[in-house]
């Protein structure tokens, strides 16, 4: 029998001190839920304790459901991975990049290759985050984006993924792709891709790939009626103990954001190291397969050269050192900067305090969850990180 107990203290101290609203954690291995703890509140002004089944707004974790599922797609002979985007979304037959002359100037220049799928998946297609229209940037491929989500939200928010991915292609990227790193606009394409494989909204690929084959009964693409009473409050934290709940932040409500179009999750943590822990496996869960081992592999690969894990990598940011970048998934490739797990432990984070890694040395799962802005996760991950592999090794 493991003992957890440092774990316990790590989270009830974050909460005693003020330094999160509240977190829950889970760990899995060999298929099994051996720990599991929560501490604080989902919700401050409501008393609601944080519970085993509270449902954490996943952010960027999201993306780890999308990228799964192109895994199944591929073994399915969907697509090859070197395939042109322009094959499947025809628009990008024509894109072009924006480069910078010696004198300084920025000119627009044909591509020397067209974007594959495999550059779109692994953040190297030249593409940062666009959601909504950007103020006074610098970056020119984000002003150009930003001229194109303009132009389909004068009517309104606009109601599907493949409008956005549509006209993003008329924006300059910002590099010959595969050439560099750049997180970003590459999960829309993914998404976009899954729904063009499929013929169906990727929320509804989402649950009949993963969320209802795996039974993550507190897992959906939207806050609903239904789960309302599960779902974690974001809060900003405006210092120790002193936290306000994000009014309307994305995808929380369909009446106040109607982007039902782009899933994000709203998850437990115990349901997230489930899908950690049938990747651990090499993509079998109690019995069942849901990717080949080589697949699984295949996802986590690091993808980068000397160029592009210098982007990646970041001294000032130490979030992502040892770590190298998959088709959609981190990697760890060196203990050096402070990681006591084994080489080969994959995962991703979400913006608003999610982390979970897979372990396939060990075939365990770590699902780390807390919901605020800023979301410190470099303070909280490191140290949950940190103390989970001790209790575990």
């Amino acid at each position: 029998m493991k003992d957890f107990t440092r774990l316990d203290n790590l989270i009830k101290g974050f909460v005693d001190r003020g330094s999160i609203p509240g977190c829950s954690i889970a760990i899995m291995q060999n298929d099994e839920l051996i720990y599991h703890g929560e501490a604080g509140w989902a919700n401050l002004q409501e008393k609601k304790p944080v519970t085993i089944d509270s449902m954490f707004s996943q952010a960027s974790t999201t993306k780890l459901f999308a990228y799964v599922i192109m895994g199944m797609l591929y073994e399915e002979g969907a697509f090859l991975f070197s395939d042109p985007l322009y094959e499947y979304l025809p628009e990008w037959k024509n894109t072009k990049k924006y480069v910078t002359l010696p004198n300084g100037q920025t000119v627009v220049q044909p591509l020397e290759h067209p974007i594959t799928i495999r550059n779109a998946v692994a953040m190297m297609c030249g593409l940062p985050y666009c959601m909504v229209p950007a103020v006074d940037p610098v970056n020119p491929t984000l002003a150009a984006m930003s001229r194109e989500i303009a132009k389909i939200q004068e009517g309104g928010v606009h109601t599907a993924l493949r409008d956005e991915v549509r006209v993003i292609a008329n924006a300059p990227v910002m590099f010959e792709p595969g050439s560099h790193w750049q997180y970003g606009f590459g999960s829309e394409i993914t998404g976009a891709l899954i729904e063009t494989f499929t013929g169906k909204p990727l929320k509804h690929v989402f649950r009949e790939r993963l969320i209802e084959p795996l039974g993550l009964d507190h897992t959906d693409t939207m806050i609903t009626d239904a789960n309302r009473g599960f779902t974690v409050t974001t809060y900003t934290k405006k210092g120790a103990g002193d936290f306000d709940p994000v009014p309307g932040y994305l995808w929380s409500d369909p009446a106040e954001y109607p982007l039902e179009y782009r899933p994000n999750l709203f998850c437990s943590a115990k349901d997230f190291a489930t899908v950690m822990q049938m990747l651990a496996n090499g993509g079998t869960y109690k019995g069942e397969k849901f990717l080949g081992e080589g697949t699984v592999a295949m996802l986590h690969c690091d993808q980068q050269d000397e160029i592009s894990i210098r982007d990646f990598e970041n001294d000032a940011y130490p979030y992502n050192l040892g770590y190298g970048y998959g088709l959609g998934m981190r990697t760890l490739k060196t203990q050096k900067y402070g990681h006591n797990g084994h080489l080969g432990s994959f995962g991703w984070t979400g913006g608003f305090g999610t982390w979970v890694e897979a372990d396939p040395v060990a075939k365990c799962s770590i699902a780390y969850m807390h919901n605020m802005i800023p979301n410190e996760e470099v303070y909280h991950h490191h140290r949950v990180r940190a103390v989970a592999y001790g209790c575990l090794f």
